[in-house]
C-alpha cells in the first residue's frame, strides 16, 4: 500500500492525467505502480491516452522519481491520504473523480472516514439574509447535537454559519479548501479555521500553499457532495455554486434538501427550482432529522455510480468536460474556463457528447447534462 500511496501522488503530477484516467490505468495494469513502469506501447492501450498524453506521461516519468519526490513533498505536506491509504474516506471512492491526494488538517475521526458517523454538507449563496443566516445555525447547531458531522466550505455566507453553529453546539465540522489547508480564505475566517482544527477537520486536494483561483472551488464542491450522505442547499440564487453542488450530490446518489424561502427574494430562486426538480423540503429541525433517521446503513461494498461508470468509459478528455457539464444550463466559455482546455478542444468534447446523448445544445452557447 505504501508504494501504491507513492504512485498516487507520483501520477498526479502529469499534467492532463486526472482522476479518472488513474482509476483506467490501476484497473488495466492492476496497479499504478506497474502502470509508472509501464512501456508506452502498453499504455497506449489505455482508453483516452492518445499521443499527446502518451509524450506528457513520459516526460513526467523521465523528470520525476517516486520515491524521492514523496520524500520532498512531505516536508512541507506531512499529512494526506490517497485513495491506496485505508484511512481515506470511504464516499468519496464512491464518485466518478475522487481527489488523488487528498490533505488534511485538524483531528481526524475515523468513523468518519469509514462512513459510520454520518455528514450532512450545507452550501448556499456568499451574501445570505438574515433569514438564511438565522435557519443555518439553527439547523447546524440541530445537526451537531444529534451526533451529524457537518460539511462545508469555509466561504462566506451560508458555509461559515454552517461551521459556526456546528462548533457554537461542541459538534465537529469539515471544511473543504479551494486553497491549500494552510491557506486561510476568505482572510476573515482566520479565527474560525483555528477553530475548525482544534474541534474538527481541513481538508483539500491542493498542496500546502496554493492560493485561491477561481477554477478551484467548483472541483473543490464535488468533494462537499461525495463526503456528504445528504446536502442541505439553505440560500441559493438562481445561478449559484450552491446550485451545482446539489447536483453533483444527486449524481452521486445523495439526499437533497432544500429551505423554501419567498418568491420575493432573489437568493431564495435557486431553492425554489430545487423544490421543483424534486430536492426534499426543509420544514423544521425535527421533520428534517425524521427524514436524515430514514437513510440506510451503507452497504459493505460500496459501488461506483452509475455517473463513475460512464466517465470511467470515455475517453479523459470527454470526461473531463462531462464532469463540468451540470444538469442546469452553463455557457461554453465557463466549460472552458472549468475545465482549463483549449476552446477547440472543448467544443470538439461537447459535439461528442452531443452524439452519445450526454449533453444537450441550448440556445445562446448553453449545455447541459441529459
Amino acid at each position: 500500500m505504501l508504494e501504491e500511496r507513492t504512485y498516487w501522488l507520483a501520477w498526479s503530477q502529469i499534467k492532463g492525467v486526472g482522476p479518472v484516467l488513474m482509476r483506467r490505468l490501476q484497473q488495466y495494469f492492476g496497479s499504478l505502480a506497474t502502470a509508472w513502469a509501464a512501456p508506452s506501447k502498453a499504455l497506449a492501450e489505455v482508453a483516452g491516452l492518445g499521443v499527446q498524453l502518451l509524450e506528457a506521461v513520459e516526460q513526467g516519468r523521465s523528470q520525476l522519481h517516486p520515491e524521492q519526490f514523496l520524500e520532498q513533498h512531505s516536508l512541507k505536506n506531512p499529512n494526506f491520504w490517497t485513495p491506496a491509504d485505508k484511512e481515506y474516506p470511504r464516499l468519496l471512492l464512491e464518485i466518478p473523480n475522487p481527489p488523488p491526494v487528498l490533505y488534511y488538517q485538524g483531528q481526524v475521526s475515523l468513523q468518519e472516514n469509514q462512513g459510520i458517523k454520518p455528514m450532512v454538507g450545507i452550501v448556499g449563496t456568499r451574501n445570505p439574509t438574515e433569514y438564511g443566516c438565522r435557519w443555518t445555525r439553527k439547523i447546524s447547531a440541530t445537526l451537531a447535537k444529534q451526533g451529524f458531522t457537518v460539511i462545508s466550505g469555509m466561504a462566506a455566507g451560508i458555509d461559515t454559519q454552517a461551521h459556526r453553529g456546528c462548533l457554537e453546539a461542541d459538534g465537529r465540522t469539515i471544511a473543504v479548501f479551494g486553497t491549500g489547508v494552510d491557506v486561510v480564505y476568505p482572510w476573515k475566517n482566520q479565527s474560525l479555521y483555528e477553530k475548525i482544527k482544534e474541534q474538527g477537520l481541513v481538508l483539500s486536494e491542493y498542496p500546502a500553499g496554493t492560493q485561491p483561483h477561481r477554477a478551484h472551488f467548483p472541483q473543490r464542491n464535488r468533494i462537499v457532495a461525495g463526503l456528504s450522505r445528504a446536502l442541505l442547499v439553505m440560500e441559493a440564487p438562481k445561478k449559484s455554486g450552491a446550485l451545482i453542488t446539489a447536483h453533483q450530490a444527486n449524481e452521486f446518489g445523495r439526499d437533497v434538501y432544500a429551505l423554501p424561502g419567498s418568491l420575493d427574494n432573489p437568493k431564495s430562486v435557486g431553492c425554489l427550482g430545487l423544490l421543483n426538480w424534486g430536492a426534499q423540503l426543509i420544514l423544521n429541525e425535527r421533520n428534517l432529522l425524521e427524514m436524515l433517521g430514514t437513510m440506510p446503513d451503507l452497504d459493505a461494498e460500496l459501488e461506483p455510480s452509475p455517473l463513475a461508470q460512464e466517465l470511467l468509459e470515455l475517453e479523459p478528455e470527454l470526461s473531463q468536460v462531462l464532469q463540468v457539464v451540470p444538469s442546469e444550463p452553463i455557457h461554453f466559455d465557463l466549460i472552458v474556463q472549468e475545465t482549463g482546455m483549449s476552446a477547440s478542444s472543448v467544443s470538439s468534447a461537447l459535439l461528442q457528447l452531443e452524439l452519445k446523448e450526454l449533453v444537450s445544445q441550448l440556445p445562446g452557447m448553453r449545455y447541459r447534462r441529459c
